[in-house]
């Protein structure tokens, strides 16, 4: 019977141990939050690096915002609209509640003006009157809102306005895990960040100032968006984005109970990315030009494509390199082939790989240019 006892606890330590391994971070946050939905993503990778509850349809308050932000900028980017596009103000618009800035029934504002009043202040009446600029309705609007989030594998979402106010709402819901991966998607635009990085500004000529809702803004290190929200059915809820030292982090607190237990949330969560993770990054760049036989020129230049990927803190200083290129070429080469490759190594094994390409063409050198090569080799040697 002891030694039955004795084997049980040692395959409890074991599956404690492997556990943690694979889980130490809900070990080192669980319950020291006050949220009823939260997860934490890498930008560039998507991997999630925590999360609690984060598939649970919650309403979202004003973090709906996103979407439309997210529209917007791919108006922007089609050419659809401009940021110096003067938008007219309805009467659907103006009447708008909660947080505004207060737009007057034919009222004109630039796209920028609205972008920055949505953004810093989460005013509903210009993400109202910015969905009827570009879709014509606001129904258009939330339905477009609806289409881009099932393109994007939002299964957990359903948007009724593009505002997040939730008074008369029955179903407009989103969780943690699609939130992150619209703001994700918001972040490609690196527009955004001329407006998410305000504190404080002003708009109508300076007649009007904004302060931002985010005060992550100003109180934490490489905060860079993204936006909060709160309803009473809601509660406080925030898509906080955060850069350092070439990691960009996303992170969303759904059902907080406070502003300020929402903030520290996200703060709790940030901090735990980045004291735990941290990106290796090697930028695409020009390497030492290969001779190539046969050719018009006697070399060719080539670059690689780069590399990045996310790493345990501890792990980003160990990767090392290996560089496979053969001394020289035959041509032809055409501009873009892959002529080599870059390896690289984490504790002995390959955790990625990056091409070496040619940066041009190199052509066969053709007979005439042969003869003309010699000569010219001949009389000037």
């Amino acid at each position: 019977m002891t030694n039955k006892k004795t084997f049980l606890c040692f395959v409890l330590c074991i599956v404690m141990t492997v556990s943690f391994a694979l889980h130490p971070f809900c070990v080192e946050l669980s319950g020291q939050y006050d949220a009823k939905s939260v997860i934490l993503i890498e930008a560039q990778t998507g991997k999630v690096l925590y999360e609690d509850n984060a598939d649970e349809p919650l309403p979202p308050a004003s973090v709906t915002k996103i979407m439309t932000l997210l529209l917007i900028c791919e108006a922007l980017e089609r050419g659809d609209i401009k940021l110096t596009d003067e938008v007219p103000v309805s009467e659907n618009a103006a009447s708008m509640g909660g947080s505004q800035v207060f737009l007057k029934v034919g009222e004109k504002m630039t796209v920028d003006e609205m972008l920055k009043s949505i953004t810093v202040a989460s005013a509903n009446d210009c993400a109202v009157a910015m969905a009827e600029f570009i879709a014509g309705s606001e129904a258009s609007f939330v339905s477009r809102m609806n289409e881009r989030a099932e393109q994007l594998g939002m299964t957990n979402t359903c948007f009724e306005n593009p505002t997040g106010l939730d008074d008369t709402t029955k179903k407009h819901l989103t969780s943690a895990r699609d939130i992150a991966i619209m703001s994700r998607e918001l972040m490609k635009h690196s527009v955004i960040f001329d407006y998410t990085t305000i504190w404080m500004d002003t708009i109508r000529n300076g007649q009007f100032g904004l302060t931002n809702t985010n005060k992550l803004i100003r109180f934490y290190d490489g905060a860079n968006g993204l936006k909060t929200g709160s309803t009473a059915k809601a509660k406080f809820c925030i898509s906080a984005a955060a850069k350092r030292d070439g990691m960009q982090l996303i992170c969303v607190v759904m059902a907080s109970s406070t502003s300020s237990a929402r903030n520290e949330c996200a703060k709790l969560l940030l901090d735990f990315g980045f004291a735990n993770y941290g990106m290796v990054n090697y930028s695409p760049a020009s390497l030492p030009p290969i001779a190539v036989k046969g050719a018009v020129m006697d070399e060719i230049s080539v670059s690689h494509t780069g590399f990045s990927t996310l790493l345990g803190k501890s792990d980003t200083k160990k990767v090392t390199y290996e560089i496979d290129v053969p001394e020289s070429l035959t041509a032809p080469i055409e501009k873009g082939q892959t002529v080599g490759s870059i390896k690289y190594i984490l504790n002995g094994e390959v955790i990625g790989k990056s091409d070496i390409t040619a940066d041009c063409d190199a052509p066969r050198i053709g007979f005439f240019q042969m003869l003309t090569y010699m000569i010219k080799s001949f009389l000037f040697s």
